[in-house]
């Protein structure tokens, strides 16, 4: 069986009050003391509690981070910004893969309730409103990172999705193109699908440039559904000039369905993409995208959840980051037509 403090106590010959001043560090404890104490957990091959300890003192020092999909590039940078902020601040994660499925989701919120963590990090599609019901009831903070939430209820680190994609629609239309297509994922989705939907629309307005449903694929965010989303464009009396996609792994479906089809990137078509993952600089020619900086998202969501947990002043709960677009090789360099 494993040792326990209470073994630890008894082979050095202390109280067990002592032993625990020594595993958390406490220094009030004589050296003499304190060296007696090592040797016996040493010896012992002693692991603290970290359960016992966590009620003890009504922390776990653990966060719990749901993620859709631990696989994915996005989702791999932003939780190595949680991480590294996690392990400044002394905490450790549990990290959860939910495949973004709303039972599976509210399920890990009430598992990592349940295993007392200090705080959770979600990130997912859409909050419902039963994930709302979970997240309110939560007796610890919860904190979303690259997750929209309408009414800004709960605390947040997102950037201005809908400004971005405008931002990168904009361009394409005051450069001429007035086909430009857009390849989604479901507009359910309040970040990748409505909010960016949104962006794409209001430029094309702001440009005179006319909406046509037809030039919309909704895609599963996969890069084999967004090469089967050429064909869709291709049978199109007026094809698209320039296609806009909501993520970076799309856009390289996009730009690979186009060349499979002897089409030219940009000559022939304009890509943009969105995320700046290493994928938009892997893609022969390389990306155009919208930068979102996911590593600072992790890294700032995972910031102020430590703010939360440790009572600390927040002066914005819902933190809006900076983003720009990275001018690569998948758009040409023509001159945008002033205005």
């Amino acid at each position: 069986m494993s040792a326990t403090i209470y073994d630890v106590a008894d082979e050095a010959k202390v109280s067990m009050a002592t032993v625990s001043r020594v595993v958390n560090g406490n220094p009030n404890v004589k050296p003499t003391t304190r060296k007696k104490v090592l040797n016996a957990i040493e010896k012992l091959d002693y692991r603290p509690n970290a359960v016992a300890r966590g009620l003890a003192s009504k922390k776990t020092t653990t966060v719990g981070v749901i993620i859709p999909d631990i696989s994915s590039i996005f989702f791999s940078e932003l939780a190595r910004g949680i991480e590294d902020i996690a392990t400044m601040y002394k905490y450790n994660m549990i990290l959860c893969n939910s495949d973004t499925n709303k039972n599976k989701e509210i399920h890990l919120l009430n598992t990592l309730m349940e295993k007392q963590v200090d705080g959770i990090l979600f990130m997912g599609g859409a909050i419902t409103e039963e994930h709302a019901e979970h997240m309110r009831s939560s007796s610890v903070p919860v904190v979303l990172a690259a997750t929209y939430h309408e009414d800004a209820e709960f605390p947040s680190v997102n950037i201005d999705y809908a400004q971005a994609a405008f931002d990168a629609v904009d361009h394409l239309a005051k450069k001429g193109h007035t086909r430009i297509g857009m390849v989604t994922g479901t507009l359910e989705d309040p970040v990748n699908g409505y909010q960016k939907f949104k962006g794409y629309k209001q430029a094309l307005a702001e440009n005179n440039v006319p909406f046509d449903e037809s030039l919309i694929s909704v895609c599963d965010y996969t890069y084999d559904s967004a090469i089967e989303s050429v064909d869709d464009f291709r049978t199109l009396e007026n094809k698209p000039t320039a296609i806009f996609s909501a993520t970076d792994e799309m856009a390289l479906g996009v730009i690979h369905g186009l060349q499979d089809r002897g089409l030219r990137i940009p000559n022939d078509v304009e890509v943009v993409g969105f995320d700046n993952t290493r994928l938009a600089t892997m893609v022969r020619p390389t990306l155009t995208t919208v930068v979102q900086p996911m590593y600072d998202i992790g890294a700032v969501s995972m910031r102020l959840l430590t703010k939360f947990m440790d009572n600390e002043t927040i002066e914005e709960q819902n933190v809006v980051l900076p983003h720009q677009i990275e001018y690569r090789n998948t758009t040409t360099h023509r001159e945008v037509v002033k205005e």
